[in-house]
């Protein structure tokens, strides 16, 4: 199994890719069937599989069609490691990045 702390954009995306495929294929689902489903052409489907290449929103689409919806859920949540972290995370949420500050000196 491909471990993504260490592994490049690239090959992690080609490992999604090839996770999707093996799902679809232990449901027994053809290309075409799984595109239709997920509102994306066969093409797509191919090179998703392919490379792990695609938009986002195409990969939320596959996902459901494949019912792995609920693999996403958890995505990118931010997970608070300590106590402190947590209440840290809970007192001052925030809307927006902070700003970059402009070098002293410059205009």
């Amino acid at each position: 199994m491909l471990d993504f702390g260490f592994a490049t954009s690239d090959e992690i995306c080609a490992e999604l890719g090839r996770r999707l495929k093996a799902a679809r294929l232990a449901q027994g689902i053809q290309q075409v069937e799984l595109a239709a489903r997920a509102g994306v052409s066969r093409g797509t489907v191919n090179t998703l599989e392919n490379s792990g290449q695609s938009t986002l929103a195409s990969i939320v689409r596959v996902a459901q069609a494949l019912n792995l919806v609920d693999e996403l859920q958890h995505l990118f949540e931010l997970k608070a490691r300590t106590i402190f972290e947590m209440e840290r995370s809970e007192q001052g949420k925030r809307k927006r990045a902070s700003r970059k500050r402009r070098p002293e000196g410059m205009s």
